[in-house]
């Protein structure tokens, strides 16, 4: 019925809302790829294009067979009966029957000619007639031209060849694409014109930093060579999705101004075993032939696992192309010139080999932004879009803990799409409000209408969340409570983390409280449980285990750690994966995580019994209003409590809101 986020581990900041699913890159690239060197294609080695043939075979047709259709002379057209007539009134002089076809044509007396179509044989009656009156007529057969004669032989003949010729060049274009699967699928950037620098990739100082030795080197590599250093030759992108190592990569090719040569790790793999060995060799070839250059692996986990690892041993295509790719890195043939950039986001699962010095020396982190640097992120997708007076990034971006430059991206583009379904022709606040609601909680589910004993169930379940959150002295700040449906969850409490990189056991404790306190308002009020508290028992169950079994935060198991157990398919192999410690330690580690889940609860209601008349108005409140900020919750816990407490949160909804301590 809730939605509560799970705090991240200590080492990465966290997100209070759900995650998010879209990965879409910081920033659009653009640019053209073209193809340079390389042999001509098998189109452009034919001296006549295939339709020419057939369109000369058209011609020579049309030129036999078309002036049997195409009427060429201008005589009369006669009847029969009209041109005895013609011979009784002494108006023809001369006659030609064609046997063949059984047409007359003459000439008449004023010189005009004419045609009429008779019997195969004049009768004696006719031949008399044409001698009483002097016509002049003659029997002839026509002899047919040489070249129609040919057509009934030529014709089948010219299909069968036509036919054989066809079947011949399509064995060619397959043999050809058969000859060329060992050939690399890389992308080649034009290096003249680079497109994208380290000016389009906002944020990330420390990267830039890093990254920026390989630019010197590759601009000018005899500044290394004097004092005798060795440039990486293999740089590891490392980050969460949507962070823009790709970006990175192209900004690292445009600063250079060197060859680019981009290649997925997908590409290297086919149904026939040692293509994507092949494929390796002939992208290393054509990097070479550039001098210096750049190759990109995007996605190197897919041909980077381990090997000899998983569930019915190793994948030999795989195997193949990964040894290849340590050969060409780092074997006897020198590639001197070519740096070796990847991009994952799944490091722990590559081979052990390709991450040893001299192939990827250096492992660069691109981590989730901070808030200065999601500020200059939104400022460059913001460009070109009109926005309101009453947009502040500087807010949106403090708003945003835990989200991506991809998830930035797809929040400027929501807000945008918001503003045009109002109507309006600005990108105002609400629009960025309602785009941050959208990608962080899900889309509003207004199909599903609540009856009024789940609407009030859900009212006190979010209210029990949103008091602890006010009044627990190490929770995050309380953003906003709502009871409509959205995504998945029938209500909502929505906390905005601070900018933190640890993580104390005080801070876990109440986070599980808090979590606690749905279930536990719907206890005291209704005396009765259901099944909206799924996703927070499981939320918090999660933190406790953890709690224990990784980050020792239990005096009864002691300062000891046990990581989760690791799936086979990422590379671990199944009989080194079992249970690290013994039934005893396994029955503690229960007991302790229990113990802690219901010292939380019982902790979560005598907080909730104390703050009973202020649950009673924020649950009224979210049945009047439906959402409400943390601002309002603050002051309903202050009227219930009938006191002041020792520190309030601000009286407008900001990220930088405090709470309530109790």
């Amino acid at each position: 019925m809730s939605k509560l986020p799970p705090p991240p581990p200590p080492s990465k900041p966290s997100h209070s809302a759900k995650p998010r699913q879209q990965r879409q890159l910081r920033k659009g690239m653009p640019g053209k790829s073209q193809k340079t060197g390389g042999t001509p294609s098998g189109k452009e080695r034919q001296s006549m294009p295939k339709w020419a043939v057939w369109a000369l075979i058209a011609v020579a047709g049309a030129l036999i067979i078309g002036p049997r259709f195409i009427p060429t002379t201008t005589a009369t057209k006669f009847t029969y009966t009209q041109f005895l007539e013609a011979v009784s009134n002494g108006q023809v002089t001369s006659v030609k029957i064609n046997n063949l076809s059984n047409t007359i044509s003459g000439e008449l007396a004023n010189g005009d000619t004419f045609t009429t179509t008779g019997a195969v044989s004049l009768s004696d009656a006719d031949e008399q007639l044409l001698k009483s009156k002097n016509v002049d007529y003659d029997y002839s057969t026509p002899q047919g031209n040489f070249f129609t004669s040919l057509i009934p032989i030529l014709l089948p003949f010219l299909l069968i060849m036509g036919f054989f010729i066809w079947m011949q060049r399509r064995a060619m274009g397959q043999a050809g694409s058969i000859m060329s699967i060992g050939r690399s699928r890389a992308k080649n950037f034009n290096a003249d014109k680079p497109v994208t620098t380290f000016a389009d990739v906002a944020g990330y100082e420390g990267v830039k930093q890093e990254i920026k030795e390989v630019v010197d080197f590759l601009r000018t590599p005899e500044r290394f060579k004097e004092i005798g250093a060795r440039v990486p030759k293999g740089i590891l992108l490392v980050g969460p999705p949507g962070t823009g190592k790709t970006l990175f990569a192209r900004a690292v090719a445009g600063e250079a101004g060197v060859g680019f040569l981009s290649v997925t790790g997908s590409d290297f793999m086919e149904m026939f075993v040692g293509v994507g060995a092949s494929r390796v060799r002939d992208l290393f070839q054509q990097a070479a032939k550039m001098g210096r250059a750049i190759i990109f692996v995007d996605e190197i986990d897919s041909i980077g696992r381990k090997r000899g690892a998983g569930l019915g041993g190793g994948h030999d295509e795989r195997e193949q192309t990964l040894n290849q790719m340590l050969a060409e890195m780092d074997g006897f043939e020198a590639t001197e010139g070519i740096v070796v950039l990847a991009a994952t986001n799944r490091p722990d699962i590559l081979d052990a080999a390709l991450l040893r010095p001299g192939r990827f020396d250096r492992q660069i982190i691109v981590p989730l932004p901070e808030s200065d640097e999601r500020l200059a992120i939104l400022k460059v997708h913001s460009v070109g879009k009109r926005m309101g007076q009453d947009v502040d990034l500087d807010t949106m971006a403090k708003a945003t803990p835990g989200m991506s430059g991809a998830d930035l991206a797809n929040l400027v583009n929501e807000a945008a799409l918001f503003a045009v379904r109002r109507g309006s022709t600005h990108i105002e606040r609400i629009d960025f409000e309602n785009a941050r609601d959208r990608v962080v909680l899900g889309a509003s589910r207004e199909s599903l209408v609540l009856n009024a004993e789940e609407k009030r169930a859900t009212a006190y379940h979010e209210g029990g969340h949103a008091v602890l959150a006010i009044v627990l002295p190490h929770s995050d700040p309380l953003h906003k409570v709502t009871i409509l449906p959205r995504g998945m969850a029938l209500g909502v409490t929505w906390t905005l983390p601070a900018e933190r990189h640890t993580y104390s056991r005080e801070f876990f404790e109440d986070v599980i409280c808090k979590a606690m306190g749905g279930r536990v308002a719907e206890m005291m009020v209704f005396g009765s449980l259901n099944s909206g508290a799924a996703n927070d028992l499981e939320q918090a169950t999660g933190i406790a285990r953890r709690m224990v079994r990784e980050w020792g935060m239990s005096d009864a198991v002691g300062p000891m750690a046990w990581s989760g157990q690791q799936q086979v398919f990422l590379g671990e192999d199944l009989m080194t994966s079992g249970r690290e410690y013994s039934d005893e330690t396994a029955r503690k580690i229960d007991e302790e995580i229990g113990r802690i889940l219901l010292e939380q609860e019982k902790r979560a209601r005598v907080m909730l019994e104390k703050h009973r008349a202020g649950l009673d108005l924020v649950a009224q409140s979210l049945l009047d209003n439906e959402t409400i900020d943390g601002a309002m919750v603050s002051r309903l816990v202050q009227q219930g409590l009938g006191q002041p407490t020792r520190r309030t949160e601000g009286e407008t909804s900001n990220d930088s809101s405090t709470q309530l301590h109790d």
